[in-house]
Parts: C-alpha cells; structure tokens; sequence
C-alpha cells in the first residue's frame, strides 16, 4: 500500500537521524581501565570508616548483595589500579540513593572524605550510568571506601566503578549505535499504527502505540539515550526507566487481550489477562516510584511482582496458539526473548547472579525483534481485518438485496418500496400503477403453481422490458404489481405496460388455455411536492381503481389524476378526472 511505504522511508529517515544525533555524544573507542570494587558490606547507618576498615567486615565475592538495608560500602583497593592513573571518578548504574560518602585513606591513616547527594550525579550521554568526582587519591592510597545510603537497587551496587577518565563510560560506540538502533526503529511501528487507526479503528492499534511508547521512554531512559538530547535529573532517569517498563508490560497484556483472535482465548484467561495488565501497572508501577519509605522493599518488590505478569502471558499466548491463532504465533515470535532477557535482568535485580550492564543490550536486541515482529503481525490482522470487512459488507449486500427483492421475480419488494417512498415522490415519481393479472387463481388450479410461477415472472419481464429508467416495478406479493412512474405521458406508458403482459406470457408460457390479462389502477398525482399521501394511501386508492377496471369487464386501466394543495380551495375536490 502507498501510505505504509511511505510511512516506511520516513521510519528510516527517522531511524537515520537518530542514530546521527546520537553518534557525538558517545564514547570513543580506545580502552580506558576501570576498576570494580575488592568488597562490599551491608550496614545501618552508625558504623563508621574506622569501623569498616578490618577486613572482616567485608563480603569479597559477588554474594549477598543487598539494597534493602540503610547503608552498602563498596572497599576499592589500591592494588588494582597500580600501574595505571589515579582514579579520579566514580560511576555506576542510574538508580535512586540519598548520598554516597566517599573516604580515600591514605598508608599513614590520613582520609579525605566527600559527600554526594543524588542531585549531584551528573547522568552520562552514553549509557545508562551516573557519574562523581572522587575525593583527592594519591601514590599514598591504599583503599577507597564509598558509603552508599539508601540504595534502591542491586545492580547501582554491583556495577559501580572507578577510573580516571571522567568521560569514561561502560558502553562502547558499538552499543550506543545500537541503543539508538532501536530507539529509531521503535518510530516505524508508532507510524504504522497511525497510518492503520486512520483505516482500521481498532483498539489494539491504540494499545500499541501506548506499548511502542513506553518502551521508547525505557530505552531512551535506561539506556541512558536521553541524556544525549536532554538534561535530566538522574532521579528522574532512575523512576522514569522501571516506571516506563511496568507501564509497557501491563499495557502489553491489555494489548494480547484485544489482538487475538476471538476464541483464541478462554473467558478465564481473557479476565485473568486483563487483571494482570491492571496489576502490573499499578503494583509494580508504584514499586518504580522508590519512594523513601519504600526503599527496604522497592526493588525487591518490583521484580518479584513482574513474576505474574510472565507467567500469565507466557500461559496466555501458549493457550492462544494451541487454540490455532494465527496471531498468538506472532506474539510468541516476538515476546520469548523478551521474556528470558527480562527473566535474566530480573535475577540480575534480585543480586541473585552478577553480571555487566552490558547485558542490558540483550533486552533491547530483544525489543528490537519484538518491534519487527509486532509490526508484521498486525499488518498481518489488519489484512485479514480488512477482508473479514470485505466479505461482511458483500454478505451485508447480498442480504439487503435478498431482504429487499423478490426472490422470484427479482423486482424490489414492499418492504423497499415502502421505505424509499417519501425519497421516490421528491425525485417525481408521482404516478402509481397497480397492476393485477385477471383470474390468476385459476392458472394455480389448473396447471399447478410452477406454471403460475412461470407466468409471474413473464408479467415481471414483460414490465421490466417496457418500462426505462424513469420507471420502477415493484412485486407486492401474489399476482399483484406496482409501477411507479415519472415523467411525460405517465397513463400512455402505463397502458403501454399492461398491453404488454399478455403477451409476454403467451411466449413464455406455454399451453394455456386462455390469454392472462391484467387490469390496472393509475393515480396520477399533480403537484406531488407539496402532498403528503403516504404509499398506504396511494395504494388503497390504485387498489380501488383497480377493482373497478375488473368491475367493468377486466383487462383495462382505470385512473384518477389528483390535484393537491396546501389548503383546498373552496368548491374545489381533491378528486379529479376519474376514467375508466
């Protein structure tokens, strides 16, 4: 289709620039040591540096880390940078924390100590990482303590970091390039929802677009993008990222409800799909916030609450295919690597295995292949929409036809007269001919119904053929018939009509005994804007003058040509110029 190819080039025109803007602000490539830290320790708040110092305080392997406690040191020793530059800075992952307290010490005891609050982390362009100005080291350093207070998240503990760069940063060029991959990639399917709402006003449409935009802020925030282009406050980056992800995947669940397929899902999965989506939002959503108060239990919280809502996906779209969905096919395509790169990122979150942030690009190769996939699938459903549509409306045709013709003679029925009556008259068909065969009756009793049948549709034939387009014929039902007339010499037409069915019969009926004649009444209406005759009325009176044709020997016409106004002048009738 044109829209979407068009859509296409400005979605890669988009993806273009984005990587554009985004390839100054990254790294460059050499290498630039950093050092991780030797030990960590989970405190309260009254211990101090002297009382942190022996090496028994202290875990020196990648366990029991923990951010649900007032306080976690990280000891950084001296001999890992021997050889190298003094580290002059210190990075990690963004995430929410009061201060961090960093204490040099020196051989001889001497320490220098500086505090940072969390407004003091300046966010990197590259990566979702924050950096801070370590207190003065030097040749006499033998080991850095950093005190960070209420940490809201296990990974800001595991991936922090000291070097001597300050524009150092843990993801290379490469990764920032496809950061930004993706990021650009993630405009195309906002394009192609745009493009199908316009056609298609589905609600799906609009739950991807709500989908799509979230994940877009996650990537932008957590992989430290927006930085690139905005200067925001780490905190912010820190909420907005966990916050964007819980949005995504409760509006994700509210988005498989709506895109299968009907009967692709049982009524218990469809409510229990629904509640989820509703539930992580709300649950883990709150847990994103890190609120102070929250902090023992925050990230804990929001990975384990995110449990439910894997699980009931994973069972949603598994039911879906087993159900035959074509749609649920897709899905599972593109939501199993997302599901195990959140499965990993998770443990991750949890301390419950260590590992770099560069693991994280895992999760957006996987958002990367959830975007391509999705935007197939629902071109897929819009196409298959489109000629479910397709199809309904040629059924709703054949329908309207069948309701709205007679099925034997294939003239319009009463029922579509009747309702394009009032349109008919304003268009000046103001003459109405009924027409009824003489002693049809006797044609069924002789010669059966499939004969009187055949004469019925010579009748129709025989009227369709002498009429135009400023006639139409209509089956009432039996052997009756109307024509409604416009234009010049309407009763010379009529009668035209009515000499014509014998005939028409005669050749296309054979073996009668008898001629089948027809009598017809005409009302012929003057001024038929301005009257206010139903069809009921124009009937009861053409059924008079038909009735009336019979009663003087059959086989004729009987009109009566009426005048009507607003308000009848007196000494004046209606009723005019009544022949027979």
């Amino acid at each position: 289709m044109a829209f979407m190819r068009l859509f296409y080039r400005l979605g890669m025109v988009a993806v273009l620039l984005a990587l554009c803007v985004a390839r100054p602000a990254m790294a460059d490539d050499h290498t630039v040591p950093t050092f991780a830290p030797a030990c960590h320790s989970a405190t309260g708040l009254t211990p101090g540096v002297r009382a942190m110092q022996p090496r028994a305080q202290w875990t020196c392997d990648n366990n029991e880390w923990r951010s649900d406690v007032p306080a976690v040191w990280l000891r950084f020793e001296a001999e890992s940078w021997q050889g190298e530059k003094l580290p002059q800075h210190f990075f990690s992952r963004i995430a929410r924390f009061t201060s961090i307290t960093f204490h040099a010490i020196d051989a001889d005891g001497e320490t220098r100590t500086r505090r940072l609050t969390q407004a003091d982390g300046e966010a990197f362009p590259s990566g979702p990482v924050f950096r801070m100005p370590l207190p003065e080291i030097t040749d006499k350093t033998t080991v850095v303590l950093a005190r960070i207070e209420a940490p809201h998240s296990v990974p800001l503990l595991t991936e922090a970091r000291i070097t001597h760069d300050p524009g150092k940063a843990e993801w290379s060029q490469v990764d920032m390039m496809l950061l930004a991959f993706v990021a650009g990639m993630l405009i195309l399917p906002l394009l192609f929802d745009i493009s199908f709402f316009v056609v298609l006003r589905e609600r799906f449409v609009v739950l991807h677009a709500a989908m799509v935009t979230a994940m877009m802020t996650y990537v932008l925030t957590a992989g430290g993008l927006a930085s690139a282009f905005l200067n925001m406050p780490i905190a912010l980056m820190a909420v907005l990222a966990p916050l964007s992800w819980a949005l995504g995947a409760g509006i994700s669940a509210l988005f498989l409800n709506a895109f299968l397929e009907r009967g692709a899902q049982s009524r218990l999965m469809r409510r229990v799909t629904v509640a989820t989506g509703w539930f992580t939002m709300i649950v883990p959503g709150f847990f994103a916030l890190q609120l102070d108060l929250t902090q023992p239990i925050d990230d804990v919280g929001y990975f384990l609450t995110f449990l439910p809502c894997i699980a009931v996906m994973s069972a949603a779209v598994l039911e879906a295919v087993l159900r035959g969905s074509r749609s649920a096919r897709f899905i599972a395509v593109a939501w199993l690597p997302i599901i195990i790169t959140s499965i990993e990122r998770l443990l991750r979150g949890l301390g419950w295995h260590v590992g770099p942030s560069s693991l994280d690009q895992m999760m957006y190769v996987a958002i990367g292949i959830e975007v391509v996939v999705i935007s197939l699938a629902i071109a897929d459903r819009f196409l298959a929409l489109r000629h479910e549509r397709d199809a309904a409306l040629t059924e709703a045709k054949m329908l309207e036809q069948i309701s709205t013709r007679d099925s034997l003679t294939g003239l319009m029925n009463r029922r579509a007269i009747e309702a394009r009556f009032d349109e008919l008259l304003v268009q000046g068909f103001h003459t109405f001919a009924l027409v009824d065969l003489d002693r049809f009756k006797a044609i069924n009793d002789l010669h059966g119904h499939q004969v009187g049948d055949a004469a019925l549709i010579a009748c129709a034939s025989a009227i369709r053929a002498a009429g135009d387009r400023d006639s139409i014929a209509v089956r009432l039902g039996g052997e009756e018939f109307v024509v409604l007339l416009r234009g010049p010499r309407p009763l010379e037409r009529a009668e035209a009509m009515r000499q014509a069915i014998p005939m028409r019969i005669a050749k296309e009926v054979p073996g009668l005994d008898l001629p089948v004649t027809a009598s017809m009444g005409v009302v012929v209406v003057n001024e038929a804007n301005r009257h206010k005759m139903a069809f009921a009325e124009f009937y009861a009176r053409a059924d008079a003058l038909m009735y009336e044709a019979k009663a003087s020997g059959r086989n004729r016409l009987a009109y009566e040509r009426l005048t009507v106004f607003t308000a009848a002048p007196e000494g004046r009738r209606d009723g005019e110029d009544r022949a027979a």
